[in-house]
Order: C-alpha cells, then sequence, then structure tokens
C-alpha cells in the first residue's frame, strides 16, 4: 500500500530553501519516493486550513516512508527546512 507524505510550508528564506529543493529529491528517490505535488498553491474549498504551498510525495509503503525520514542525509536537509519555512507534515496511508 502506497503512503504519503504530505507537507504544507510557507518559506521564509528562499535562498536557504533552494538549497533544500535542490538536495532533498535525490534522497526521495533513493527510498522510492516521487512527488505527486511539487510546491503548489492549493486553492482551498472548504474550512480554515490556509495552506501556503503544498506538497505530496508518494512512497510505495509507509516503511519506505518511514525510512527516509530517519535517513541522515534526510535529517539534514529537514534542518535545513526547518530553519527557511514554517512547515507542517502528514504521513497517511492510501487506498
Amino acid at each position: 500500500m502506497n503512503a504519503y507524505l504530505v507537507l504544507d510550508l510557507t518559506i521564509h528564506e528562499m535562498e536557504s530553501f533552494a538549497e533544500y529543493v535542490e538536495k532533498i529529491p535525490a534522497v526521495i528517490s533513493n527510498h522510492g519516493g516521487k512527488y505527486a505535488v511539487q510546491g503548489q498553491i492549493p486553492t482551498v474549498l472548504e474550512g480554515d486550513w490556509k495552506p501556503e504551498r503544498l506538497v505530496v510525495i508518494e512512497f510505495p509503503s509507509r516503511d519506505n516512508a518511514k525510512e527516509f525520514l530517519a535517513d541522515p542525509e534526510a535529517q539534514a536537509l529537514f534542518a535545513i527546512r526547518q530553519r527557511s519555512t514554517t512547515s507542517r507534515m502528514l504521513l497517511v496511508d492510501g487506498s
């Protein structure tokens, strides 16, 4: 069963964030992941959720996603993302 990481991002420092954007795709790919949605500005249709940019990353399984999240190379890049953005992340299973 596929699993998805869903990120809601507000970018505060584009220069630092650019390094993350450049390097994270290779780490995602190393764990079988691929972008389903990459940095899109969503249209809110219902409710009070106000995401600025949305990213959805598809993995073959929850285990692949967890391995990605635990990867030391990813962790170093997450630190850049966390310094340069306000972000929220969810892990959900597909159907």
